[in-house]
C-alpha cells in the first residue's frame, strides 16, 4: 500500500509564505531601501524646501498635499523597478524553474511577489507620509483617512508590479527595466504632484488628466485636504482595473515561459 500523499498547503498559506521570503530578502538589499524609502523621502524634503512656498503664495494652498502623495507613489515604484532587477537572476539561475515543478501552487509565486510588494508599499508609505506630517501635512477630513491614503499606493504599486514581471522575466538584463521606469516615474512627476493643475494652461490640464497619475495624486490629495475623493478615486480603480486586465495575463505568460525554459 502506497503512502498518503502529503496535504497540500492552501493558495494563501503559500502565498504568505513567499511574501515573507520575498520581504526579508528585501531587506539585506541596501538599493531596495534606497529606492523605495530614502530617495522619495529625500525628494519630498527638497520639493518642500525648493517650491512649497511658491505654491503656497500662488495658490494659497499647502503644498504637501500633492508633494507626499507623488513622493509615495513615486517610492513605490522605485522600489518594484528595484526589486524586479532581481528577477532576470532568478529565471537565469534556474530558481523560478525549480519554484514552478515544487509541489506548490504554481501562482504562489506570483501572489506572494504582489502580496510582498503591497506590504513594502505599504511600510514605506506610511513613513513617508509620517515626514510628511512632521513637516506640516494634516488630514483635515479625519485621521481615519490615513487609511485609504496609505493604500492607494499600494494599489498602484501591485498593477504597476504585473509590468515590470512580464518584462523582468523576459529581459536579459535588468537594465531593460529603465524602458519601463522612465515613462513610468515621468507620469508621476508629470500629474498635479508638485504644481496644482488649475495654474496650468488648459491644454497642458487636459494631458495631465488623462493619465492615471492624475486620478491617483487627486484621490489623495482629496483624502488628506478634506476636498473631492469620490470620481477621482473611481478613475484610479478603472484604470487600476484596466491596466490589470491587461499587464496580468502578460505576467503570468512570461513567469510560466521563463520557468518552463529551464532557465
Amino acid at each position: 500500500m502506497s503512502a498518503p500523499a502529503p496535504p497540500r498547503s492552501s493558495l494563501a498559506s503559500e502565498t504568505l509564505l513567499f511574501a515573507s521570503h520575498l520581504l526579508t530578502r528585501w531587506r539585506r538589499q541596501p538599493m531596495v531601501l534606497i529606492q523605495a524609502l530614502v530617495f522619495p523621502t529625500f525628494l519630498l524634503i527638497a520639493y518642500k524646501l525648493l517650491v512649497g512656498k511658491s505654491i503656497i503664495r500662488i495658490t494659497g494652498t499647502e503644498s504637501l498635499y500633492g508633494l507626499v502623495p507623488m513622493c509615495a507613489v513615486a517610492g513605490a515604484m522605485f522600489g518594484a523597478l528595484a526589486t524586479g532587477r532581481r528577477m532576470w537572476i532568478d529565471r537565469d539561475s534556474g530558481l523560478i524553474g525549480r519554484l514552478w515543478v515544487f509541489p506548490v501552487h504554481r501562482a504562489s509565486a506570483l501572489t506572494g511577489r504582489l502580496l510582498a510588494e503591497a506590504a513594502r508599499t505599504l511600510v514605506s508609505a506610511s513613513l513617508i507620509t509620517a515626514v510628511g506630517v512632521v513637516l506640516g501635512l494634516r488630514f483635515k477630513g479625519g485621521l481615519l483617512n490615513v487609511i485609504p491614503f496609505i493604500l492607494v499606493p499600494a494599489l498602484v504599486v501591485v498593477v504597476f508590479s504585473m509590468a515590470v514581471i512580464a518584462i523582468a522575466v523576459r529581459a536579459r538584463t535588468g537594465s531593460a527595466l529603465m524602458w519601463l521606469g522612465v515613462p513610468s516615474t515621468g507620469a508621476v512627476f508629470a500629474s498635479s504632484g508638485v504644481v496644482p493643475t488649475q495654474t496650468l494652461p488648459s491644454w497642458v490640464r487636459l494631458e495631465i488628466r488623462l493619465q492615471p497619475m492624475w486620478a491617483t495624486i487627486e484621490s489623495m490629495r482629496g483624502l488628506a485636504q478634506g476636498g473631492p475623493v469620490l470620481w477621482p478615486l473611481l478613475v484610479t480603480l478603472a484604470w487600476a482595473l484596466g491596466l490589470a486586465a491587461v499587464l496580468g495575463p502578460l505576467a503570468v505568460r512570461g513567469y510560466r515561459a521563463a520557468a518552463e525554459s529551464g532557465h
